[in-house]
């Protein structure tokens, strides 16, 4: 089973393996209290797409079709995250504040179509 969680949010034992699939780290969080088993920064938008969406929901669609593409063109990028979630619960842990239109979504969803 893979989640999504903010890194706002506190870890839980039931996370499973945490792993941060953002390329900045969180504003405001110290790197001891996010409690991750992985950081996937090759993994997140690139700079460009992510500064071209700039959480504009209007943009939401083609956004997912663009990260979707990058993810395509990177799959390697992919197994580390595979393989933990085929070993039990897999959390993707995100900064962005918009819980339903965020990166973490569509490859949540990526994910698991190739599962």
């Amino acid at each position: 089973m893979i989640a999504v969680k903010r890194a706002y949010e506190p870890a839980a034992r039931a996370d499973g393996t945490r792993i941060l699939v953002e390329r900045l780290w969180p504003r405001g969080v110290k790197k001891q209290d996010l409690r991750l088993d992985a950081w996937a920064k090759e993994i997140a938008p690139s700079p460009a797409l992510r500064t071209w969406y700039g959480h504009d929901v209007a943009k939401w669609t083609e956004f997912q079709r663009r990260y979707r593409a990058e993810l395509d063109a990177h799959p390697a990028a992919l197994e580390p995250l595979l393989a933990a979630a085929r070993r039990g619960r897999l959390t993707l842990v995100y900064a962005a504040r918009d819980e339903e239109h965020n990166s973490a979504r569509v490859l949540l969803q990526y994910l698991e179509k190739m599962l």
